[in-house]
């Protein structure tokens, strides 16, 4: 009789160390992928702010460029207006392309590539968008952890029970934006 109920409460004591073990996993990953995603807006952010000095500079070299200025400055509208990774992304992809037509304008005026001030919002948005990348890898990291972990047995039948019923998203831009990062759209002339 009384090794029986030290049997039970051993099992008993093993079961809550697994559950507090793996609760535990679970919130340590839910609060990484949001440290993550926050990482990603703050870089994101930081480019945001850059943008209107670039178009700015730009400007005063080739003002009659105005589709392009427009264009630039709505997708930059619609990115800091984008919430969750899914909308960001689609914001990302429509803001790179806008990026690259305003650097193959910048391409065709000289003096406008030799202004000190355009180079060093060149160098600051090539470090953004390096340190982008490195927040997004980061992030997409910490999301495949927390999925799998979510979804894979014991941890499943606690996941659901604390809450995590859903998968995170990826930070996924599409696959000519992501060459356009990963490339960051010609900013060194």
């Amino acid at each position: 009789m009384i090794i029986a109920v030290i049997v039970i409460v051993v099992v008993l004591v093993l079961l809550g160390v697994f559950y507090y073990t793996a609760y535990n996993g679970l919130v340590r990953l839910n609060q990484e992928t949001d440290e993550a995603w926050s990482d990603i807006t703050v870089q994101l952010k930081r480019r945001y702010d850059l943008i209107p000095n670039l178009v700015n500079t730009v400007k005063g070299y080739a003002a009659h460029e105005k589709t392009v200025f427009e264009d630039v400055t709505a997708a930059r509208s619609k990115a800091i207006g984008a919430n969750g990774p899914a909308e960001t992304a689609q914001a990302e992809n429509q803001i790179q392309s806008a990026l690259k037509s305003l650097f193959a304008v910048a391409e065709n005026y000289p003096d406008l590539k030799a202004s000190t001030n355009f180079q060093e919002l060149q160098a600051e948005l090539t470090d953004t968008e390096d340190k982008i990348q490195a927040s997004r890898r980061f992030y997409n990291g910490t999301v495949r952890e927390f999925n799998t972990k979510r979804r894979t047995l014991p941890t499943k039948l606690i996941a659901s029970r604390a809450g995590y019923k859903q998968d995170k998203e990826y930070f996924e831009l599409d696959a000519n934006a992501e060459a356009q990062v990963e490339q960051p759209v010609n900013v060194n002339f």
